[in-house]
């Protein structure tokens, strides 16, 4: 691998909560994947977010992403705003800007940001890119009405001067040209790529080594659950009952269910965020005054003011990677007022997904319709994905393919490496989007 910023074509894999960099020089040769080291040993996985805090830098306002990013937060949660999972907001019409204390950032500034710390952060890697880079996005964004169109402008605003050849390739197309690295014969594979927004399907037709063109797409579909709404199904079933849901007030005589949607609000980073506003919070504190459980919002309250957001989804993350391993989990978080200690069965969460398992199973009916493709034609399942290493997940496609057909390898990194060697290809326009 060339040293500096003369590799051929760069691959970026921005995810909804991990981003990676891969960069490729001879598509014989694995590309390399770039790694961070933010003191507790270098990774690959550079984490979508952001956090700002206050300083003696031009604008006062200081800035780091990723990793760094989790790192300034842990150390000054109350004095900082830290932004997680913004793509997720991409192409949502209803998201204009985030406040970060007294400014208000649209979602290619905080992209602009996110680049420019892991440039910063790439050890000179990504001091000189290589002409050629390859953006992975989903076939279908996250959101209850996602516009394609605003997620493309806002991607184009948000990589402009990230390199001077754009080009944007299906994130399950791109994991097809790694895993067909690893195959000696022609195939016919079914990419099933579960980010943290969105999942995503690709048939694809890969050809014997040596062919001119590997992989030939047939057919993609995508819907907006993932790894996002399974951490939300486990926070509306352990948390949200203690922070009100499911409560009632009292107005003018009468006995009302608190709102939902303020309860929404905490599935949506965008919204939790912007939940910390003078208006939000004085109308939560009438709110405690009428409410029938004054602890509960007085709980809701503090998990707002003080910045809680990713502690209180990083215990879910964790108690839902140990239930890939364990039929029995605990579930712990404290803070806030909040102390819960909770044992969560694998079947229980099995069960509280089991209305966006049947939706990914329809979404995967109609990437193969769209291919003209019976289950029984595909030869090799590629599951990729943190999320693909959910037991029941993965039970969804040995059920339907056969345990035998399954494949898996790479699950934070395929999709990167495989944009990469897609940014080799001579004709990069066959499978841009």
């Amino acid at each position: 691998m060339n040293a500096g910023g003369d590799s051929r074509a760069l691959g970026l894999d921005f995810g909804t909560t991990n981003s990676v960099v891969a960069l490729a020089d001879d598509a014989r040769i694995a590309p390399e994947l770039l790694h961070f080291d933010a003191g507790d040993g270098p990774g690959s996985a550079f984490r979508s977010a952001l956090c700002f805090w206050h300083d003696d830098v031009p604008g006062g306002l200081a800035v780091d992403a990723g990793p760094f990013a989790i790192n300034e937060y842990l150390e000054w949660p109350s004095d900082s705003r830290f932004i997680q999972s913004f793509k997720s907001v991409a192409a949502s019409a209803s998201f204009e800007s985030a406040s970060v204390f007294d400014k208000r950032y649209r979602f290619e500034e905080l992209g602009h940001f996110f680049l420019d710390r892991l440039v910063a952060h790439s050890g000179g890697r990504l001091t000189a890119r290589p002409e050629r880079i390859v953006i992975g996005r989903p076939v279908e964004y996250a959101g209850g009405r996602p516009d394609p169109a605003l997620a493309r402008e806002r991607y184009d605003k948000m990589f402009a001067g990230f390199g001077t050849e754009i080009h944007y390739v299906y994130e399950p197309l791109g994991a097809a040209f790694s895993y067909a690295a690893r195959l000696d014969r022609a195939a016919t594979i079914l990419v099933a790529d579960f980010g943290g927004g969105t999942s995503d399907f690709s048939v694809v037709r890969v050809a014997a080594p040596g062919a001119a063109q590997r992989c030939q797409p047939l057919g993609h579909a995508g819907v907006g659950i993932a790894g996002d709404r399974f951490d939300y199904r486990i926070l509306d079933r352990l948390v949200l009952p203690m922070l009100g849901k499911g409560g009632s007030y009292q107005s003018m005589g009468k006995v009302l269910e608190i709102p939902r949607s303020y309860f929404a609000d905490f599935a949506d980073w965008s919204r939790l965020a912007l939940m910390r506003n003078r208006r939000t919070l004085e109308e939560l504190a009438r709110l405690r005054k009428s409410a029938v459980d004054a602890e509960a919002i007085g709980r809701m309250i503090a998990v707002i003011e003080n910045e809680l957001g990713y502690p209180l989804y990083d215990a879910v993350g964790r108690v839902k990677r140990a239930l890939s391993d364990s039929e029995v989990a605990e579930f712990r978080f404290t803070g806030a007022g909040l102390d819960i200690a909770a044992e969560v069965r694998r079947a229980d969460f099995e069960h509280w997904i089991a209305e966006d398992l049947a939706l990914i199973a329809a979404t995967v009916d109609q990437a193969l319709a769209n291919a003209g493709v019976a289950a029984g034609e595909i030869d090799r399942v590629f599951l990729t994905g943190g999320s693909s290493l959910i037991p029941a997940i993965r039970g969804l496609f040995a059920d339907r393919f056969g345990g035998e057909r399954l494949a898996t390898g790479g699950e934070l990194t395929s999709i990167a490496s495989g944009l990469a060697l897609v940014g080799l290809e001579d004709d990069i326009a066959r499978w841009a989007v």
